[in-house]
């Protein structure tokens, strides 16, 4: 038995929609990036880019992230001020995550939402619990202006990049 975690088994279990919208505020629910007992919201300011994955370490988040972290200096040149990564994780794991993929440091922001509190506010959830424990973060995209929604990309599937990775939305901008 194969400890790796395929993301294809979290297909049936996506949802497909936001219960935010284009145009709404990102909602000031806290969050953690550097220590779990300094929950802050998302302050957001200009253009900014935050990316929901299900979780950290996983295979298709493993293969989606780095795309953000390689290609952070395009994202600038398009006027992208912050990408935010957020994982259903604690911050511990989102820290280790981070080191992993960018042992040299990188830009982006590595989001723990421990409790999935911003990910249920903004109605991007889903039940992944027979593969990954308790409810996770949709896969989806979202770009801000400020605190204000402009855009939302959701995949249909948890494990795939269709819609999401990162050439995919900086060909948005």
């Amino acid at each position: 038995m194969s400890n790796q975690i395929d993301d294809d088994d979290l297909r049936p279990l996506a949802t497909m929609s936001a219960s935010i919208k284009v145009g709404e505020s990102i909602p000031p629910v806290p969050v953690k990036e550097y220590a779990p007992d300094k929950p802050e919201p998302l302050v957001l300011k200009g253009k900014n880019i935050i990316v929901g994955v299900p979780g950290a370490f996983t295979g298709t988040c493993n293969a989606q992230v780095p795309g953000y972290i390689n290609a952070f200096k395009q994202f600038q040149e398009k006027g992208v001020n912050g990408i935010y990564i957020v994982a259903v994780n604690d911050v511990f794991v989102t820290k280790a995550w981070k080191e992993n993929l960018a042992p040299n440091g990188t830009e982006v922001h590595f989001i723990a939402d421990d409790s999935a509190a911003f990910s249920n506010a903004i109605g991007l959830t889903f039940d992944p619990s027979v593969v990954l424990g308790n409810v996770r973060s949709t896969r989806y995209v979202i770009i801000t202006e400020d605190q204000k929604v402009t855009s939302i990309h959701i995949e249909p599937e948890p494990g795939k990049l269709t819609v999401s990775a990162a050439e995919l939305v900086l060909a948005t901008l």
